[in-house]
């Protein structure tokens, strides 16, 4: 029998129509799309393609538009250039989540993942990179790696590393800013994370150049609390009686000393409204408080899924979302548990140019014996295939 071969190029989207209920399928199509072919899947269940809802296939189209590389949304502000603190120099958006295994599962690992914006001015294109790590361990261990090679000795890598990169590549310049947006963290964790994390950064930009070091805003990202807002005016509520969107508040309720705020960027449908805390550990840009509060309100209306704002900044809801995907990638015995990609998923090419560090980089409490989850393929990393 002769094997047929495809004529012209390859696949570039595979479209799957799923039955209702299809149990592990969807899992395994991803797993098998992303980390084996190296083809970017669309799944959609019967009973939703056969009504053929307008709204629900314009939905699937805006997954499609940016798993293939396009983009559904841009600032006016962005293409004109006038976005403070963003605008002016080359700058990269990261957000970055772990998903912990739920309750009762004491061996699975916990899944981290980072996302970075790939394009400038624009900030609407974000590459996304999943890790195992150690179990319940909240510090994402693999944003900087260093290891030794024995052919080319010291090396060093990292989620951090590889995105810094990958935006010299899509754009042609280095980033000149870093804004992290980290999400999943609780206060009592704040300034262990920001110690070790921006700590990662910093040696991750050293490795490149040994005098690359970028100014950093680290943010801290908090949506489950119960603070709740309000208006005082009856004329100052959208139709469902919740607070318009993008309203802030930023002192009474707030710390008295450091730089939070509450922003409620979406609209509310059905019950009340919660806003979103952002948490500023960190800000070597001097962003003014109003500076900082625009800029993520209006990135919550570039949120490629959607045609409406959402309520957390998009960077750390594609971290979120990256992290959901990975567990789908877990070995058949761990993947219920719920967390995300590895390390092999994080390259370890680009040789450092510079300073070599060598003490190791493992988070406290961190266990080597995390089996790392299967690697993305090149062509999936470079787009949004998590959406």
């Amino acid at each position: 029998m002769t094997k047929l071969q495809p004529k012209g190029k390859d696949i570039d989207l595979l479209i799957v129509i799923l039955p209702d209920d299809n149990g592990s399928l969807y899992g395994d199509l991803k797993r098998i799309c992303e980390t084996d072919l190296g083809i970017v899947s669309q799944c959609c269940l019967s009973k939703h393609v056969f009504k053929k809802s307008r709204h629900y296939l314009a939905n699937v189209a805006l997954k499609i538009n940016v798993k293939v590389g396009g983009r559904n949304t841009v600032l006016v502000d962005a293409l004109s250039r006038r976005i403070p603190q963003v605008s002016d120099r080359p700058t990269i958006i990261f957000g970055a989540d772990v998903t912990h295994p739920h309750p009762g599962e004491d061996t699975s690992p916990s899944i981290a993942a980072v996302v970075a914006s790939q394009d400038w001015p624009e900030v609407t294109k974000y590459a996304g990179l999943v890790s195992a790590q150690a179990h319940r361990q909240e510090l994402i261990q693999d944003l900087f790696k260093i290891w030794q090679d024995p052919v080319r000795g010291t090396v060093t890598g990292g989620m951090i590393k590889e995105l810094l990169i990958s935006f010299r590549r899509s754009t042609g310049q280095k980033p000149q800013r870093i804004i992290f947006y980290r999400d999943g963290v609780s206060e009592g964790q704040f300034y262990q994370v920001l110690l070790y994390e921006l700590d990662a950064i910093r040696k991750a930009c050293a490795s490149l150049e040994p005098d690359y070091q970028p100014p950093v805003t680290f943010v801290v990202v908090q949506k489950r609390h119960h603070t709740r807002l309000f208006a005082s005016n009856h004329k100052a509520v959208d139709g469902s009686g919740n607070i318009l969107p993008g309203t802030v508040v930023d002192s009474k309720i707030c710390h008295p000393t450091e730089f939070d705020f509450y922003l409620c960027s979406h609209a509310g449908i059905q019950g009340t409204s919660r806003p979103a805390h952002y948490h500023v550990l960190w800000d070597e840009n001097k962003f003014t408080a109003d500076g900082l509060q625009s800029l993520t309100n209006n990135l919550c209306y570039t949120y490629a899924r959607c045609t409406r704002s959402v309520s957390i900044v998009p960077p750390a809801y594609y971290a979120h979302l990256a992290a959901f995907r990975a567990r789908f990638y877990m070995e058949l015995e761990t993947s219920d548990s719920g967390s995300m990609a590895s390390g092999a998923a994080v390259g370890r090419g680009g040789g450092a140019a510079g300073a070599s560090i060598s003490r190791s980089t493992r988070a406290p409490g961190a266990s080597a014996t995390v089996r790392p989850l299967p690697a993305l393929k090149e062509n999936v990393k470079r787009v949004m295939f998590y959406c």
